[in-house]
C-alpha cells in the first residue's frame, strides 16, 4: 500500500506520464519503501495494522474537524465580545493511552484545536494551555481521548 502511494505520488508530482518516469518511480519507490521498512521499522506488518484501523482513523479525522469548527466558534465569541473576561488556564492531566502514536495524535489534536495548545508531554502527563478555563474543562476525557482509547483496543 505504502509502495503504491509512493509510486502514485511520484507520477503526480512529475506532472506527466511516460514509461521511463514510471520505471524510475517504481525503482525509487521500492528504495524508499525499503528505507522506511529497515530504518523506521514500518513494514508490511505495521501497514496491515493501519489498514485495519483505516475506517476509525477517518472517523477520528472527522471528529478533529468537528472539534476545530466548534472551537473556532468559541474563540470567535471570545474575540468579538469586548466585555468577555478571558481566564487563561494551564491544565495538567494524566492519560491511560499506551501507544506513542496515540499520545502524539492527542497532543496534535489538542494543539490544532483553536484556543488550546499542548505545551508539554512527559510520559503519560500532558500540560495544556487553554485560552479560557471553559476550554479546559473535561480535557482529560474529551472525545479525542475516548476515540484514541478505542483505536488502541481499550474501552
Amino acid at each position: 500500500m505504502l509502495f503504491l502511494l509512493f509510486v502514485g505520488m511520484w507520477i503526480v508530482f512529475n506532472g506527466r506520464f511516460t514509461i521511463e518516469i514510471l520505471i524510475f518511480g517504481i525503482v525509487l519507490a521500492a528504495a524508499l519503501y525499503l528505507f522506511v521498512w529497515k530504518v523506521m521499522g514500518f513494514g508490511p506488518k505495521q501497514e496491515k495494522e493501519v489498514l485495519k484501523k483505516f475506517g476509525k482513523m477517518v472517523l477520528y479525522g472527522l471528529l478533529v474537524f468537528k472539534e476545530i469548527v466548534k472551537a473556532n466558534w468559541g474563540v470567535l465569541k471570545i474575540v468579538l465580545n469586548p466585555k468577555s473576561k478571558i481566564e487563561p488556564k494551564m491544565v495538567y492531566f494524566k492519560t491511560d493511552l499506551k501507544k506513542d502514536t496515540s499520545k502524539v495524535a492527542l497532543a496534535n489534536s489538542i494543539t490544532i484545536t483553536p484556543g488550546t495548545i499542548t505545551v508539554n508531554v512527559c510520559d503519560d502527563v500532558f500540560c495544556v494551555h487553554a485560552l479560557d478555563a471553559s476550554m479546559a474543562d473535561g480535557i482529560d476525557e474529551c472525545d479525542f481521548v475516548v476515540k484514541l482509547r478505542e483505536m488502541e483496543g481499550k474501552k
